[in-house]
């Protein structure tokens, strides 16, 4: 490495963040980016380890320690030319990945580890800033045409891959706008939307197509799930018109919680909260829900309850309070148990130091009504868990006042209709059935048809859907032509 003595001569220096009173009165990303010098010092803590764990740690594979050493190096453009080597939107995962590379890393074993997610933060703004980040249309067209549905990480990684082969790529969205929900689920204040907005920029130079408002195979659209489809499209007219076709529409049935009350009014869906925030940002219509002087109970301990605690904190909530039906994770994991895997631990985002109460081992039983048939309470029950299991704590039962509920417990499947339609085998979590490995990996029962990122592996990372999305643009460019130069 530049710095073999790094580790020790440096300590690891977080991003800055801009003050919370200042943050909650916009909706822009208030993390800052490292400056040169800083992020040269960084680089420089990345160890001649010898085995890079966290090459592995990354489900795509970044090339860690060679781009630590050019930014120690000042070699800025051969940097984001090794970043980009291995993965196409590190202005994404440089933002909001968990950075599972970072648990992996073999300086965490004893100390902080590498700021690797900060340094490829670093790189690719670099990129953007210095106009290093051009379209690469392909040289030779194949007259051969793809179609992918759904534009989420998966679907734009195998478009991206696909076109700069000289394939005809057309991606739809059944929503008006592409970017699945990096563009409209994740708030601005973790990803700016432009962020999203210049790559498809760059893809459409490449060649790509995107058609959005259509709604592909699917004639109805499950309860919480946003669908701004104005056409309609068949399985079987797509696939007379491409000559395959890759489905990664992502997982998008939210799960619900069907305890008495939730009929109620104010009882929601989380994504019935982000997605009409976005779009207000974005200059669209205002948010029909509103949290400003209200009591918000946020259930689901995950990302996506995550960024309902920090819209809520930006519309002026009264109080906000986040509940876990698992257990308080330990503040610090035991390293020597769980390295170099991605370990159990309580992890504090930066919505909940903005405000917010959090609960767990809280088991929600009902939502209490007023006599305009609006939620005003929750009543809950305190659990413990022995080996495993919930047992419910005697005695322990509690009433909070509630006058907006989120549900942010995941997502349970894809919707269903669109894999019917397509006669695609499911897997016994209702996912597309296609493996990931080995002649033929994702590729589904029915021939020309693939599948990628959750709607085949279940909701999961956007770091797993862009491996996911390139990975099985290779194996769609060797089904088209014999055999693929695409990396895997």
């Amino acid at each position: 490495m530049g710095k073999p003595t790094g580790f020790i001569e440096f300590q690891r220096l977080s991003e800055s963040y801009e003050p919370v009173d200042n943050r909650l009165t916009h909706y822009k990303e208030f993390v800052g980016t490292l400056s040169d010098k800083d992020a040269k010092i960084q680089g420089a803590r990345c160890m001649d380890c010898g085995v890079p764990f966290c090459n592995n740690g990354c489900p795509v594979n970044n090339i860690i320690p060679d781009w630590n050493d050019l930014v120690y190096n000042g070699n800025w453009k051969e940097a984001l030319d090794v970043l980009h080597s291995t993965n196409n939107f590190p202005d994404f995962t440089g933002r909001i990945c968990p950075a599972p590379c970072e648990t992996a890393c073999t300086l965490g074993i004893n100390a902080e580890p590498v700021g690797i997610k900060s340094i490829e933060h670093f790189i690719i703004d670099k990129g953007w800033e210095n106009n290093w980040i051009v379209p690469q249309p392909a040289k030779v067209k194949t007259g051969k045409k793809i179609a992918i549905v759904g534009s989420g990480p998966a679907g734009l990684a195998a478009a991206q891959q696909l076109a700069r082969v000289g394939h005809d790529v057309t991606v739809f969205e059944k929503n008006g706008h592409v970017g699945g929900l990096l563009r409209r689920g994740i708030p601005d204040f973790k990803l700016d939307k432009e962020t999203v907005r210049r790559r498809v920029a760059q893809m459409e130079a490449e060649g790509v197509t995107f058609r959005t408002n259509v709604l592909v195979g699917a004639s109805t659209i499950p309860a919480g799930i946003t669908n701004d489809s104005t056409e309609v499209i068949t399985a079987d007219a797509l696939k007379a018109q491409f000559d395959a076709v890759i489905l990664a529409g992502g997982s998008e049935v939210p799960r619900d919680l069907p305890v008495p009350g939730r009929e109620l009014g104010g009882v929601h869906f989380a994504l019935e909260f982000l997605i009409p925030q976005n779009k207000e940002v974005e200059g669209g219509a205002v948010n029909p829900i509103n949290a400003k002087g209200k009591h918000v109970i946020v259930i689901g301990g995950g990302d996506t309850g995550s960024d309902c605690v920090g819209t809520s904190n930006r519309h002026g909530a009264a109080s906000v309070t986040q509940f876990e039906v698992m257990p308080m994770p330990p503040e610090q994991e035991n390293k020597a148990m769980t390295w170099p895997y991605w370990p159990i631990k309580l992890r504090t985002s930066s919505s909940h130091e903005e405000g917010c109460n959090r609960d767990f081992a809280v088991l929600t039983k009902s939502f209490i009504g007023d006599e305009n048939g609006r939620v005003k309470a929750l009543q809950a029950v305190r659990l413990e868990w022995v080996n495993g299991k919930m047992t419910e704590v005697a005695g322990s039962e509690f009433e909070l006042p509630a006058d907006l509920v989120f549900f942010a417990m995941g997502f349970v499947h894809p919707v269903g209709g669109v894999l019917e339609a397509f006669n695609v085998d499911k897997d016994a979590r209702g996912n597309a059935r296609a493996t990931t490995d080995g002649v033929g990996c994702y590729a589904t029962n029915q021939q020309g048809v693939f599948a990628a990122g959750d709607v085949r592996r279940g909701q999961s990372l956007v770091v797993w859907a862009i491996r996911e999305g390139r990975q099985c643009a290779r194996e769609v460019d060797a089904y088209l032509m014999g055999s693929s130069v695409l990396p895997r």
